[in-house]
């Protein structure tokens, strides 16, 4: 099973982190430097209006004292502009002509006004610009200078006087000076605030750099972290079914790193070769598993990648059982080596289902064999029994010719019983089964051999199970397999035994009758063939009883085993399963 991996961070998870970050920073740096511009520009207009006003207060205080004339005024606006931030202070009539500046050489001189004198008569509020001197800018706040108020119209003839002494006393006169002509201008240099709001830019871009980074490193990490979460998830799923299935694999799962340690193994590999996993786990696997399994481990690594065989493996105790090895070598994507897996199943049980069929397969051949060559045999013998008759009757008075016929009828019975046996056995037993109480059941079926269980002083003892129910069997059919069974338990003993019939319960409803006999038991060679059809071990059997027995039990679709030894005796062993009421076949 290969599970999908992603190598890095796709593509698209960086375009689209960027496409929503990017904007979003951009906007808000653009915001901030723009509110830093803005509030300088605010700070410059207000510390020029505040000259402003503080310029006007010094006039207006020198017109209502007198006291004051216009080199005192001029002073007042030099000392004022030696400020290092100031460039320049001065006052011009609206055509532009400087009237007063804090250098007394641009007195006269035409300030560039750029303005519209309208909006100035209108508005006489504070007003800013920008104006470039000298590859230089500055920040220039203006207004009208002394805008005419109740105080100011009261006091025109005044004012005219004190302005036209200011101009006089800088050689310069007007004859058309009022009010609401003049304009006052401020010039503050830009160069300090400017390279500080630079610094601030420089600061807000830089810092808007950092979140954005620190935003896409979130976005990313976030991302991984998801991603981290569901492959933590998929990869617990994947080993919690990875391990549900080794532990519960009915094929032995073996691991082998690249060094020869035994890694992993289940249950199977435990009772496969009968070693406690924390014998096998971290052990060489040479010094533990079998030489034939060492053996193909070898072959795997000096000719192929994966091979798949059936071998004979000694599991340590003296016994080699058949097993299907599939066996191969694990690399990576890298083409690493990193070790073994191998897959271990143990094939007694296919090997003996395979005899069962082969066993199954001849029966069949035998049988289809068998009824014809038994067709073919009784229309001979009620012949030949019908002429040992004819000739019983005629020598009854020559005992010798007598004896004779009587014995060709006796023998011909017997042939004629061997062949209904015969047929029997070739024929599909037909079921028809009946609710029967068990142990009432097997009761009957002791008392048809009490006399001969009499006779040869064998005692039976039974064990019926109290919860035992009823089951539907086969009445006509079951007691003619117990019959048979009792017979051959009796023929065991032959004198002073004992017979235990047992009645158990076999898988909630269905039930188990074990009958046991203390008889010499059934060797070893024998064993495995007693249902095979004409295999007797006795002088006069048949050898079909028992292959009658197993088609019976078969055609309830239950079993019969058989365990036998030299102290025990020998145990017959049926288990009749059932859920519902079997069909009638």
């Amino acid at each position: 099973m290969k599970i999908k991996q992603q190598k890095g961070i796709p593509p698209w998870i960086i375009i689209g982190a960027l496409i929503v970050l990017f904007p979003l920073f951009a906007f808000m740096t653009y915001q901030i430097i723009h509110i830093q511009k803005m509030n300088t520009f605010r700070l410059l207009f207000e510390k020029g209006a505040a000259l402003i006003r503080s310029f006007e207060a010094g006039t207006r205080t020198s017109m209502m004292t007198r006291r004051w004339n216009g080199m005192q005024l001029q002073r007042l606006l030099e000392e004022t502009a030696q400020q290092s931030d100031i460039d320049y202070i001065l006052v011009a009539d609206k055509n532009g002509v400087i009237l007063a500046h804090n250098d007394p050489s641009f007195i006269g001189k035409i300030h560039r006004m750029d303005l519209d004198s309208n909006d100035l008569k209108q508005n006489n509020e504070t007003n800013w610009r920008i104006v470039t001197n000298n590859n230089k800018q500055q920040f220039e706040v203006y207004r009208h200078f002394l805008p005419e108020t109740v105080f100011m119209t009261q006091q025109r003839n005044s004012y005219r006087t004190f302005i036209h002494q200011w101009l006089i006393s800088h050689s310069y006169f007007s004859g058309n000076i009022t009010p609401s002509s003049l304009i006052i201008f401020i010039g503050l240099d830009m160069s300090p605030v400017e390279e500080a709001r630079k610094a601030d830019a420089r600061y807000t871009i830089f810092m808007a750099m950092v979140l954005l980074l620190i935003g896409f490193t979130g976005i990313i990490l976030l991302f991984l972290s998801q991603r981290y979460r569901a492959t933590k998830t998929s990869l617990s799923k994947i080993k919690a079914f990875s391990d549900n299935l080794v532990e519960h694999m009915p094929i032995g799962i073996l691991v082998i790193d690249h060094n020869g340690i035994i890694m992993s193994c289940n249950d199977v590999v435990e009772r496969l070769f009968h070693i406690p996993a924390y014998h096998l786990i971290d052990k060489p696997a040479k010094d533990i598993l079998p030489k034939d399994i060492v053996e193909q481990i070898n072959c795997i690594q000096s000719n192929q990648l994966i091979i798949e065989k059936e071998i004979q493996c000694d599991t340590g105790f003296s016994k080699r059982i058949p097993i299907e090895l599939i066996a191969s070598a694990l690399y990576d994507e890298m083409n690493l080596f990193h070790g073994y897996v191998l897959l271990l199943k143990d094939l007694t049980e296919i090997q003996t289902l395979r005899k069962e069929i082969d066993r199954s397969q001849r029966l069949a051949s035998i049988g289809r064999l068998a009824a014809g060559v038994a067709h073919e045999i009784r229309n001979p013998l009620s012949s030949i029994k019908g002429f040992a008759t004819y000739f019983k009757e005629r020598f009854q008075k020559n005992p010798n010719d007598f004896d004779i016929a009587n014995v060709m009828i006796q023998e011909v019975d017997r042939l004629n019983r061997v062949v209904s046996q015969l047929l029997e056995f070739s024929r599909p037993i037909s079921i028809s089964s009946t609710s029967t109480n068990m142990k009432v059941f097997i009761q009957d079926t002791i008392k048809v051999i009490e006399r001969l269980l009499a006779e040869k002083n064998i005692h039976v003892l039974t064990n019926f199970d109290p919860d035992i129910k009823e089951v539907f069997i086969d009445k006509d059919r079951m007691n003619q397999t117990l019959l048979n069974l009792y017979l051959n338990a009796i023929e065991a003993i032959d004198r002073d035994g004992q017979i235990k019939i047992s009645l158990l319960p076999y898988q909630d409803i269905g039930i188990e009758i074990h009958i046991t006999d203390n008889g010499p038991g059934i060797d070893k060679e024998a064993l495995g063939h007693i249902f095979d059809p004409y295999f007797t071990t006795k002088s006069n059997g048949t050898g079909l009883g028992l292959a009658i027995v197993y088609n019976i039990i078969e055609a309830h679709n239950g079993s019969i085993i058989v365990n036998s030894n030299k102290e025990d005796g020998t145990t017959f062993i049926i288990k009749l399963p059932q859920k519902d009421k079997p069909n009638e076949s």
